[in-house]
């Protein structure tokens, strides 16, 4: 058995998504910034919110639990939604099958109703959701992407020859959305 380095391991890189809008200060009731974040970071989703006040100093960060619905929804309307696509998947059904039930929490008739989205391309969430499930899959054997909104020309079906992980067309989905917070 080789003995492995810790420097020649490489790490994913993390990938998020963040959105900035104004919210009334619950001090004051001015107009405050408020700037929220879902990130994949070490394979686990997480998120963010924070808030502050120009005019009285009131500032708080809230995280933990599951993403707000009202902080999905603002990322996928800046953001667009992500796509995850897959190939090789339907030869590999058993497998996807169990990926997509462990990772989703679903029961066996939505787990099926998902894999039909999946195998058509039309299985969508914000980047860091698709992006996890993608590196699921690659783990399993299955390659797949996260393909962003307006990237779609550089993972077109015929760049997706390869049988492995990085055979369609590289890793799109572990690259950064946008700059973000610098506390991640």
């Amino acid at each position: 058995m080789k003995a492995t380095n810790r420097s020649d391991v490489r790490s994913p890189q993390m990938v998020f998504a963040s959105v900035s809008y104004p919210a009334l200060c619950q001090d004051c009731g001015a107009e405050s910034e408020c700037h929220g974040v879902q990130a994949l970071v070490d394979g686990r989703l997480r998120w963010d919110v924070e808030v502050a006040c120009a005019l009285c100093g009131f500032a708080a960060a809230i995280c933990g639990g599951d993403l707000p619905s009202e902080l999905r929804e603002r990322i996928l309307a800046e953001h667009g939604p992500a796509t995850l696509q897959t190939i090789g998947a339907p030869t590999k059904r058993v497998v996807l099958l169990r990926v997509l039930r462990s990772e989703l929490g679903l029961d066996l008739v939505g787990v099926k109703a998902v894999l039909g989205r999946v195998l058509s391309d039309d299985y969508t969430g914000t980047l860091p959701e698709v992006e996890r499930l993608a590196r699921k899959l690659r783990a399993a054997g299955i390659a797949a992407v996260a393909v962003r909104p307006g990237h779609e020309a550089q993972v077109s079906r015929s760049s997706r020859t390869g049988d492995g992980p990085e055979g369609r067309g590289g890793r799109l989905g572990d690259q950064a959305d946008d700059p973000g917070p610098s506390h991640w």
